[in-house]
């Protein structure tokens, strides 16, 4: 049985301030051991690793864009933070959809070779062309999995840098559930959370995914501008875009407690 898996579900955004907004939206994603990518790409008919399908996945959609293997590319960020992990490594995100893709949130599980999670690699894309990642090591093995970091990637437009991203996380099973707190001096400012539940990766379930949500992408994409035009008119104040961070991965330490 293969651990790769399609998670429908609902996708939540809340805003607190300065004006109260939010928004819901039934979306999918997909969980991919990478390990398993070569089987699933021979197994499946409407599933393709870097190949135009009904959907795919496209290993330069992720990390640095280039040719270099995805696995080895995380390797080397696990590596160059001195956290062992060396098991397998899964991504869960939106797939290609017709050859398209938009992922806001990536979320890389990187676990040791008898199973344990050893850390938490988020990888962010923002709608101006960037990408940057926060690798988090996890303590423990209790869940869910909480995680913090300070934000220093610009991705919306109507937010400052000055905010603390708080994680809960639920590893993906029968249901997978990644929440994102943001806050600033005055308390929470927004959350956003992705809930799903299991079901496994099939040519049949590949099908009647994309025949309940046959433009995945575009919902995306449009769902995000959509949303920030109501924001406009509601008053919210837009931000200009900072220069990205001078490295593509901020390694956060966890807080040592004595």
């Amino acid at each position: 049985m293969t651990v790769s898996a399609l998670y429908p579900g609902l996708v939540t955004h809340a805003r607190t301030r300065p004006r109260r907004h939010r928004l819901a939206y039934r979306v999918y994603t997909i969980l991919l051991d990478l390990d398993e990518l070569p089987g699933l790409h021979r197994r499946l008919r409407l599933f393709s690793a870097g190949r135009f399908n009904l959907m795919s996945f496209n290993e330069r959609d992720h990390g640095d864009g280039s040719a270099t293997p995805l696995r080895a590319q995380i390797e080397s960020r696990l590596a160059a933070a001195g956290i062992a992990a060396g098991g397998a490594i899964r991504v869960q995100c939106y797939p290609r959809v017709l050859g398209t893709v938009f992922n806001p949130l990536s979320t890389f599980f990187c676990h040791r070779p008898n199973g344990d999670l050893a850390a938490i690699l988020y990888e962010v894309n923002n709608t101006f062309g960037q990408r940057h990642s926060y690798l988090i090591p996890t303590e423990g093995t209790a869940e869910p999995i909480r995680q913090t970091c300070a934000k220093t990637f610009h991705v919306s437009p109507f937010m400052d840098m000055t905010m603390t991203y708080d994680f809960t996380v639920h590893l993906p099973r029968d249901t997978v559930s990644v929440t994102v707190r943001g806050s600033d001096a005055e308390g929470t400012l927004i959350t956003a959370n992705f809930t799903g539940r299991r079901q496994p990766l099939t040519d049949g379930t590949i099908l009647s995914t994309f025949l309940r949500h046959p433009l995945l992408t575009a919902k995306v994409v449009g769902g995000i501008h959509w949303e920030a035009l109501k924001m406009v008119l509601k008053g919210l104040r837009l931000r200009p875009c900072p220069a990205p961070p001078a490295t593509a991965v901020t390694v956060v330490r966890p807080a040592r407690h004595t």
